[in-house]
């Protein structure tokens, strides 16, 4: 299982790129962009996280499909408008994953292989032992690696990733980098916040 990211649509950003504008002005505008509008937008998305000016990055919204180990999304979890809209269940699929292609190459095989031996003995406890198999599923769940992998479809907009490419673009862990390089892919996002490659 490989870390993942894609099938991401992007919302708002001409509208956006539009209201960057809107504290010059005394009436809201709705006509189309223009490169006037385009250089405001550019100049505020540049200017450091925190000031206010690059409020406008709100409005442009991005849904997204990622699969990551446990060990990224316990970091990922920390941003406030980083949210899940759905995602799998250990609770609901535990035992039907094939646990050594749900884990990062990096897993050792003797931990994947464990719980590997816990679901199967978990699988031979009678059905009518509940309280058995309840206890032989806390251990499953409680045993899983950090290398395994779960996917989610999650909602985000350009200012908070723009946060999180800056905090993470130079981060131990690649799947950050792979993160980074993805938000480099969205329309217009190196422009906005002043990336150059």
């Amino acid at each position: 299982m490989n870390y993942w990211i894609g099938n991401e649509s992007v919302y708002g950003l001409e509208r956006a790129i539009k209201a960057s504008g809107n504290p010059m002005r005394t009436k809201l505008e709705t006509s189309p962009i223009t490169e006037k509008d385009v250089l405001r937008a550019r100049r505020l998305a540049a200017t450091r996280g925190g000031e206010g000016h690059d409020n406008f990055l709100k409005g442009i919204t991005v849904q997204l499909d990622v699969i990551a180990p446990l060990y990224w999304w316990k970091e990922a979890q920390r941003y406030h408008w980083f949210d899940f809209v759905s995602s799998q269940s250990t609770m609901h699929c535990l035992l039907k994953f094939d646990v050594a292609s749900q884990c990062v190459d990096e897993t050792d095989p003797l931990i994947v292989n464990r719980v590997k031996e816990l679901i199967d003995y978990y699988n031979a406890i009678p059905e009518e032992d509940r309280e058995g198999r309840q206890k032989a599923w806390r251990v499953i769940v409680a045993s899983l690696p950090s290398g395994f992998c779960l996917g989610a479809t999650m909602v985000t907009n350009y200012q908070q990733l723009k946060t999180m490419y800056f905090q993470r673009k130079d981060h131990k862990l690649r799947e950050w980098h792979v993160f980074c390089d993805w938000a480099k892919t969205l329309p217009m996002f190196k422009e906005l916040i002043g990336i150059e490659d």
